[in-house]
């Protein structure tokens, strides 16, 4: 009996193997469903349509954009944690639905790491240290010095509790050693009018909607947070020049449910690395302040995420950061 049993498995596991692989062979013949944790007109999502343009020319399908936003991102996720490992749901995920979202939001109802299968890194959007016109320091270190003298009296915006704007700053005043306020907005758009007034101090905010303002000499921009200069506005001197090693980057990826076949990430991954360096969507990406990840395996992206989500929780745990 046990050795019937035994055989049955066996033919079992094979059976599943082979439907798997016969899967993977005629990937993908159907539309593909994008799906977007976040509003339409944002910047993932528009992100999400110029690649998700190029990736179905390459893969011979559409991929369609499903914005299912809500709770910061999670109800998007859950859907695609729960769809069925075949290819046809995918996930564009981001540095706050799995890095950020696991140290603030413990009780997801899944698992960031045991219950998706990463793809592909596809993008960065760093973001650039803004302070009023006003203000008495012109450069990063200036400024630095003058919070440190005046401890308590300095004040920062935000998008809000746990977002990674709070965090970018929490960051911030760690490695720099100073005490400024946080003042939580419902959105950075929100804020600048206040940054521009004078009422707030500093505010890390997003290239696109922050050098406008730089450029029209309404505001003043300290510095850019990735860790070196950004293509997209490389008269910025990177915070890390003053303040080494330090680093802010919302990264854009692609994500499948768990137990997704290795065939189909493998095609996954090429058409969005091909579509990546394609001439059109990096200058469409640049208009949106993203800049197009270095060509990667999903390996390099399981381990890059597994880096930056413990950066965050520290900051979280040290700083006691929630999202109330």
């Amino acid at each position: 009996m046990k050795r019937i049993q035994f055989l049955q498995g066996v033919a079992i596991a094979l059976c599943m193997a082979a439907s798997s692989a016969s899967l993977a062979q005629g990937y993908p013949n159907k539309p593909i469903r994008l799906i977007v944790p976040f509003p339409a007109a944002g910047a993932t999502d528009l992100f999400a349509r110029t690649l998700g343009q190029k990736m179905s020319e390459k893969l011979g399908t559409t991929l369609v954009v499903d914005n299912k936003p809500g709770a910061g991102g999670a109800i998007g996720s859950d859907m695609a944690a729960k769809a069925a490992p075949d290819g046809y749901t995918l996930l564009l995920a981001t540095t706050s639905t799995h890095s950020i979202g696991p140290a603030v939001t413990p009780r997801l109802p899944y698992d960031t790491v045991r219950d998706f299968t990463p793809i592909a890194h596809v993008g960065d959007a760093p973001s650039i240290m803004l302070v009023p016109v006003t203000a008495p320091a012109k450069t990063l270190r200036e400024w630095t010095a003058y919070a440190q003298k005046n401890p308590g009296k300095l004040n920062y915006a935000s998008s809000g509790n746990g977002t990674i704007v709070q965090l970018t700053a929490e960051l911030f005043k760690a490695q720099a050693g100073v005490f400024v306020t946080h003042i939580p907005y419902k959105g950075t758009a929100l804020a600048i009018p206040d940054l521009i007034s004078g009422k707030v101090d500093v505010l890390f905010d997003s290239l696109p909607t922050g050098m406008p303002h730089v450029r029209d000499g309404r505001l003043r921009a300290l510095g850019v947070t990735s860790l070196k200069r950004s293509p997209l506005a490389p008269e910025l001197p990177a915070i890390a020049d003053t303040l080494p090693g330090f680093e802010s980057n919302t990264w854009f990826g692609f994500y499948g449910p768990k137990n997704l076949p290795a065939d189909i990430v493998a095609r996954v991954n090429k058409a969005a690395n091909e579509a990546l360096a394609d001439p059109e969507v990096k200058d469409k990406l640049a208009r949106l302040g993203i800049e197009p990840a270095a060509a990667g395996t999903p390996e390099q992206f399981a381990k890059m995420v597994a880096t930056d989500a413990a950066k965050w929780k520290k900051i979280v745990v040290d700083r006691k950061i929630t999202n109330e």
